[in-house]
Formats: C-alpha cells, structure tokens, sequence
C-alpha cells in the first residue's frame, strides 16, 4: 500500500454506484479526485457529502460520448493539478436485451457510452501519461465481458470489447512506464444492478466493492476482480465447452409470457 500513495486521481462515473464509493473512498485517503459524470447536481452533492474528507473532490461535469470534452476534462485537470496519477474509467451503462428484442440503435448507444466512451478518455490520458513516463490507469469493465450470456448481447459485448482492447495495450504501456489495469465486476449492490428482474448471485454491497477494488489498485495484478465467487464461477462457465456452456445458458433465459 505504501506504493500507492495519495496523489491526482480522475474517477469517471463518479455520480452514482461504485465510481461515487470509490471516488469518496480516495479522497478520505488523501486523494485529489476529479470526479466526473453527466449529472453536475449529482456531482456538486456529492462533493458535498466528502468536504471533510483528508483529501479533495473536485466536480468536472463531463459527457463521455464528445471526444472533444473528454480531452477537454483531461486538460483541465492537467492545468490545474500538472498531472495524472491515476485515471480510474468508470463510467458505463446497461441496458438488458434479449435476442426477441435485439435494437440496432440501442447496442450503438450501448457501445458508444461503454466503449468508445471509455476509448475517448483513455486516448488524452494515455498521451499525458506517455510523456511522462509514468500514471495508472484502470478500466472498468465486467465478468459478463468473460462469455455470453442470454439478456446481456449488447452490454457484454461492450464489457469483452474493454477486455480485449487492455490486454492488447498492457505490454506496450509496460514498457513506457503505464500501469493499466482491468476491473471486471461482478454483482455489486448499485443503481445499475437496481435495474435487474433476476436472482443476482453472491451480490455484495458496494461498500465491500470498493474494498476490493483499493486492494487491487495497490498491487500489480492485471485483473481486479470481486467478488471472488462470481468470478471463479464466470471463469468456469467461459472455461467449459460449448455444448456445456449452452446447457447452462439456457437455463438462463428469462421465461416468456404465455400467449393465446
């Protein structure tokens, strides 16, 4: 922990779930956190709830789909604090949809918040981060990015997009002196998850989350992943062969409504 001292973090999501935990949590360790999201209300609330904190959250409303502001918000931080120490891209939505309902527009607006959101803030930080020669950065994505699953065809692909995209991009940052990480949830207790009509198992409260996701920050390893029986059991399921994996997915799909 000693290595992961206090310093200029940009939490992105920061509005609600586990971004507005984990901002609150960074600032009552020291942190300098610029806290991002759409809502600016929610943002000045919760800069509010965390003005006694040892540290600082500063709101820096931001609309994660307008590459132009991404880059905006990434050099406002740097004129004002000179760096990034930690860049923590959270921000990402959800929406169920299964293969009887299958939206064009609603998988782009999926992939445009959840990926090529996070691709328009992670692209400034990296370039800050590169001249430098240090910084950390961590990409949240999901256990559902692991496989397919039966209601999550636009959202996991989303999720196995960030995936993918980090593993391609880790040994090279490795070799500039970026730490990138990946963060991969699984059910934790937020507005998001508020959303699901289905049992959720070994769900945890968002507190225990951002337990977990400090943890991680602090050491070395590629993967942050919580809560630990969630992922063991999305790492079995992705790990079986597929006539075994349907077999379990189908028991999956939601039941349909009876019709005359």
């Amino acid at each position: 922990m000693a290595s992961f001292g206090p310093g200029v973090a940009w939490v992105t999501g920061a509005s609600s779930g586990i971004g507005r935990a984990l901002a609150q949590r960074l600032a009552r360790d020291g942190w300098t956190v610029l806290a991002s999201a759409r809502r600016s209300e929610a943002l000045d609330e919760l800069a509010k709830a965390t003005k006694d904190a040892a540290g600082a959250l500063v709101p820096i409303p931001l609309d994660i789909t307008d590459a132009s502001a991404a880059a905006g918000a990434v050099r406002e931080v740097i004129d004002r604090y000179g760096r990034i120490d930690l860049a923590v891209l959270n921000a990402g939505t959800h929406r169920p949809m299964s293969a009887l309902s299958l939206d064009a527009a609603a998988v782009d607006d999926l992939m445009r918040v959840n990926f090529m959101g996070t691709v328009n803030c992670l692209v400034p930080v990296l370039d800050r981060m590169r001249e430098a020669g240090r910084g950390h950065v961590a990409i949240v994505s999901s256990v559902s990015g692991y496989c397919g699953l039966p209601t999550a065809a636009a959202y996991g692909a989303s999720k196995a997009a960030l995936i993918n995209m980090a593993e391609s991009l880790k040994p090279e940052l490795d070799s500039v002196g970026v730490k990138l990480q990946i963060v991969n949830p699984g059910f934790v207790e937020t507005p998001l998850t508020d959303r699901n009509t289905f049992e959720m198992p070994f769900l945890i409260p968002v507190e225990a989350a951002v337990d977990a996701f400090v943890k991680g920050l602090a050491g070395n390893s590629f993967e942050i992943r919580f809560p630990t029986r969630m992922g063991l059991a999305m790492s079995v399921l992705r790990a079986l062969p597929y006539g075994l994996f349907f077999r379990v997915t189908r028991r999956l799909v939601p039941e349909r409504p009876q019709t005359r």
